[in-house]
């Protein structure tokens, strides 16, 4: 096996990552879920990490490109105490620079490399169990929310490279994200986000990638589900750069409220 063959990675992965609480709240399957990641999950301690996140929006693709990753503590009113955590991964403006590339050769046009901007908890409260070590490099990708599944999922393929160089490409976002205003199911799970769950992992595990990418008309309850698309939309990143014939596989499911749905996949280039 040659240098370049030990360093690739197979596998794209979207998370959800949840509210910010779960980095202090031990309660939450999803830490425990993120907790065991290398035994689990991911054993394979990747060269650096690109993090497309929900939480990070703009007109057009833009990557961090600082040397360190700062964190924003994009909440508000909580504990105190999470605004004291750190996780201090250094950045990597070398593939930043390689990101941009790789875009504006596949069409994208303008890739803004912002220097300032940190990692927001969509990054950082997920790393910060998966690799607590905080030593590989961090570099997070916006997305354009105003656009649509398959132009993220186009974005996706355009990063496919990075695998072979050893970069760990997550999507970071939610599987469901309902509006503040939607109604709590305290007992079970609500009927309309059960079904646009179930929908979604029997689309992916049974290679329906057609109808993922056009989830705006295809799932059940999609205005339910994702009143605005940025929480979902990184999931299709992860699955552009797996490949048209990945392997989709359910890795965790759990729920808040009984409408926050914890579903992550893992994505296997064949």
């Amino acid at each position: 096996m040659t240098s370049e063959e030990a360093k690739e990675i197979k596998e794209t992965f979207f998370i959800s990552h949840g509210t910010p609480r779960l980095a202090i709240d031990e309660s939450k399957p999803a830490r425990h879920f993120f907790q065991g990641w290398r035994d689990n999950v991911h054993s394979k301690k990747p060269e650096s990490i690109l993090v497309v996140s929900a939480h990070w929006e703009t007109d057009q693709p833009a990557v961090t490109a600082s040397v360190n990753s700062d964190l924003i503590y994009d909440f508000n009113n909580f504990p105190a105490r999470m605004y004291q955590l750190k996780y201090p991964a250094p950045g990597s403006p070398q593939l930043a620079k390689r990101i941009q590339e790789l875009l504006v050769a596949s069409g994208f046009g303008c890739v803004h490399m912002d220097k300032n901007r940190g990692l927001d908890h969509g990054s950082w409260v997920p790393l910060m169990f998966m690799y607590p070590e905080a030593d590989i490099p961090v570099c997070q990708l916006s997305i354009q929310s105003h656009l649509d599944a398959q132009y993220h999922y186009d974005l996706g393929r355009a990063l496919a490279p990075l695998k072979e160089e050893g970069v760990l490409i997550i999507g970071s976002g939610s599987a469901t994200h309902p509006s503040d205003n939607t109604p709590h199911r305290h007992n079970g799970v609500a009927a309309w986000a059960a079904e646009f769950d179930e929908w979604l992992e029997k689309a992916l595990t049974n290679g329906r990638y057609e109808d993922v990418n056009t989830c705006e008309t295809k799932a059940p309850n999609w205005k339910l589900a994702h009143p605005w698309p940025e929480h979902f939309y990184p999931l299709h990143v992860a699955l552009g750069a797996a490949g048209k014939n990945a392997k989709a596989e359910l890795i965790h499911n759990s729920w808040d409220h009984g409408t926050m749905s914890y579903g992550s996949y893992k994505f296997t280039s064949t």
